[in-house]
């Protein structure tokens, strides 16, 4: 049997309490408060979008600026995300960059 990772309380700097049982200190009502309502960036996970955002990418033109493979190195990205930005680049008339 496997042992359920214990959870803990938690403050974040807006006093919103929430609990947690990773080392992630990212408040879940603050994450839904940023998240953007319309852009590119609205259509992905909060891991997805923080981890593009870690880069300054906001655009499906500095997406492109990224190979696939640099991408998929983030953390936050999965397969999921992957197919969405392959969509959002192809409905742009963009691709990944090839080197």
């Amino acid at each position: 049997m496997m042992k359920r990772s214990e959870k803990t309380l938690r403050v974040c700097e807006k006093g919103h309490r929430y609990y947690k049982s990773s080392d992630c200190n990212t408040c879940p009502t603050c994450e839904a408060e940023r998240k953007p309502t319309e852009g590119f960036l609205a259509g992905f996970s909060a891991p997805a979008r923080r981890a593009l955002e870690s880069q300054g990418i906001t655009t499906v033109e500095e997406l492109s600026k990224y190979t696939e493979k640099e991408i998929m190195s983030l953390h936050g990205i999965g397969k999921t995300a992957l197919q969405k930005m392959k969509e959002a680049l192809d409905e742009a008339g963009l691709s990944f960059s090839k080197e």
